[in-house]
């Protein structure tokens, strides 16, 4: 039997001026914002999108997008560039999974520095014992989702409060009621406000 295919996505805005993390833009400045999401983007694609162990996609919003995205080169995805689609979050991402139906696939935000490849390595890994995976955020919600090819519980984004501190538990009670089995991966810190750029910034703080 081969070794059953890895595909990691990337949810991303593209980078525009006054497009994106309002709440962040309101408090640090829309300039200032910009520069995040640009270094962060810039930052996650470098560390994981040429990764040999898994292929790596942008799945874009706005879908107009798409062909703004770079297409090769180093720190660029391996696999290319997807549309989001309409809908609400749990929509886009359940349609983006479903894409790779044989395969173990990972949805990944594009505001959470820090991200390394082993991060990633080991939630595919957890995926070999699990049916769905997530990595925790500090404010209820997660910053990694994933899906393996076996047992895909369904409908795995019904009813989340998205943007709230239930994403997480609402997501993981769909996973319960459809018997899946669930893993953890390391949880992390995406970026919404100020206060969180202050706190990863303490954590990077010198001691």
């Amino acid at each position: 039997m081969g070794r059953t295919a890895q595909h990691l996505i990337l949810f991303a805005r593209h980078p525009r001026l006054g497009r994106g993390k309002s709440r962040l833009a309101r408090e640090i400045g829309q300039r200032a914002t910009l520069a995040f999401c640009r270094a962060t983007l810039a930052a996650t694609l470098r560390a994981l999108g040429r990764d040999r162990r898994w292929r790596t996609w942008i799945a874009a919003t706005p879908d107009r997008t798409k062909s703004r995205w770079p297409g090769a080169g180093a720190g660029c995805p391996s696999g290319g560039v997807l549309g989001q689609g309409r809908g609400d979050l749990g929509a886009r991402m359940g349609r983006t999974l479903a894409r790779f139906p044989r395969a173990r696939a990972i949805i990944i935000g594009s505001d959470i520095p820090g991200i390394a490849a082993t991060d990633i390595a080991a939630a595919f890994a957890a995926l070999g014992r699990a049916d769905a995976v997530f990595g925790p955020a500090p404010d209820g919600g997660y910053w990694l989702v994933g899906v393996g090819p076996l047992r895909r519980p369904a409908p795995l984004f019904a009813a989340v409060r998205w943007s709230s501190a239930h994403a997480l538990a609402d997501t993981m009670a769909n996973c319960t009621r459809a018997g899946a089995r669930v893993a953890l991966a390391a949880a992390k810190r995406d970026v919404d406000t100020a206060a969180d750029l202050a706190a990863l910034a303490r954590t990077k703080a010198p001691r």
